[in-house]
């Protein structure tokens, strides 16, 4: 059995930032030192073992100080989670969902009741780092993806091929892999068959199993013939050959940037072979390749959740999932069954939303004074987030920035206002 290679080299406060980024939505001030003194297992571990999970800081409310009601107005489920984010003391619990969410990319634009989306997240929490062959059982009996992809409709004599062929493609053994044929997704839709329940202008109905709408005669999937049913739509779906090297380079792809080498695949399958999520997890998050590759850009979300999180703010605006929505990640609604496409979070106009996110979460003062010094605007500046790790180069065109502005006879309080919305939105804090 190949050995996952782990990170060796000094722990300290850029890294731990690097890690907080990764496994949650970023550290408040003080917390990438408090991390860094616990070495990289040790900070591993407090993210993939935690303590009980508590909600920090007041309950969230929009304008006026109105309670949200996630399961029925407009974007307050968005704003919901996004508190959890924000205030969870088990971050990486919370990173999970989001990559479940997106694993097992779910629309409240299909599935039209945010109860049932919410019913569905919690399902996503509760097996966040836990067993997948529990989480693909429930995900393909929950009523929120039966309606998405109209399992609720898939009975004997007019099977429906959808979830089965996205199970496969999607969920477990990825496309264009040989791994299953036309035939395997017909044979598929005909095991999945049985539950019903719907959706009627807004409200659900039971979801059930209906012993009679299941097709029960033989069936030959990947090769192998019996009376299957949907739990042995499941079951074939993790035994096979093909599924581990899909779920192990699925799962780095949320938290490391590049391919993976063939030693590092092999180890993560081996650690993988009880089908559970941490051990693999764990392993990841310690990859020398996490802390020395290349920098990820930070989803909508995480980066809304972090600079709340780096200012010490709570939700208490709507505002959040509207500009969520303008940069490109309204949670509960991602653009198809495939999640959410990473490569894309920055063009022109999701840019302009992440600077209006680091402009609201900043707020409309400025400071009461300011020196007339570019250097020390720019220190002040990184104070105001938590002294976060900016580079040299980025901290040399800020001071540059100042100065010339400064030159123009500009308020030290607007340069330091300004220089402060740069750090928020500059490379260094919109990647880590």
């Amino acid at each position: 059995m190949s050995a996952v290679p782990a990170y060796a080299g000094p722990f300290g406060k850029e890294q731990a930032e690097r890690l907080y980024w990764r496994a949650g939505f970023g550290p408040r001030e003080g917390d990438a030192e408090r991390l860094a003194k616990l070495g990289v297992t040790g900070a591993v571990r407090w993210f993939t073992r935690p303590a009980a999970e508590q909600l920090l800081g007041p309950d969230p409310h929009v304008e006026n100080g109105l309670p949200l009601a996630p399961a029925d107005a407009v974007g307050h489920d968005h704003l919901w989670w996004l508190d959890r984010m924000v205030r969870s003391t088990t971050p990486l619990v919370e990173r999970m969902t989001l990559v479940w969410h997106d694993w097992f990319a779910t629309s409240n634009l299909g599935v039209g009741q945010q109860g049932l989306m919410l019913n569905q997240n919690q399902l996503f929490r509760q097996n966040a780092l836990g067993s997948f062959a529990t989480l693909l059982q429930g995900v393909t009996t929950d009523p929120a993806m039966l309606v998405w992809l109209n399992g609720n409709q898939n009975v004997k004599g007019h099977p429906n091929e959808n979830y089965g062929r996205e199970m496969m493609e999607l969920f477990t053994l990825g496309a264009d892999r040989g791994a299953y044929t036309e035939t395997d997704v017909r044979e598929q839709a005909r095991a999945l068959t049985g539950w019903k329940g719907s959706v009627t202008q807004g409200v659900p109905s039971a979801f059930t199993y209906d012993p009679t709408r299941h097709d029960a005669t033989a069936k030959t999937i990947f090769g192998q013939a019996g009376t299957f049913d949907w739990t042995d739509s499941c079951r074939l779906c993790l035994a096979h050959p093909l599924h581990p090297s899909f779920f192990v380079q699925k799962l780095w792809s949320y938290f490391v940037a590049g391919p993976m080498d063939k030693t590092t695949a092999q180890g993560l399958q081996a650690l993988y072979a009880g089908r559970q999520v941490l051990p693999v997890l764990e392993a990841i998050l310690q990859h020398p390749q996490l802390y020395e590759g290349a920098r990820l850009m930070k989803p909508p979300v995480v980066y809304n959740a972090g600079l709340l999180r780096m200012r010490g703010r709570w939700i208490d605006t709507a505002v959040w999932w509207t500009l969520g929505q303008s940069a490109g990640q309204q949670l509960f609604y991602p653009p198809d069954v495939s999640g959410w496409d990473d490569t894309r979070w920055l063009d022109t106009a999701t840019y302009r939303a992440r600077w209006f996110i680091a402009a609201l979460v900043q707020g409309a003062s400025s400071p009461p004074s300011s020196p007339a010094d570019p250097g020390e605007l720019v220190q002040r500046s990184l104070q105001y987030w938590g002294f976060p790790t900016v580079s040299a180069r980025t901290q040399g065109s800020l001071a540059a920035f100042a100065k010339a502005q400064l030159a123009r006879k500009a308020a030290p309080a607007d340069v330091e206002t300004a220089i402060r919305r740069l750090i928020a939105t500059s490379p260094d804090l919109q990647t880590a």
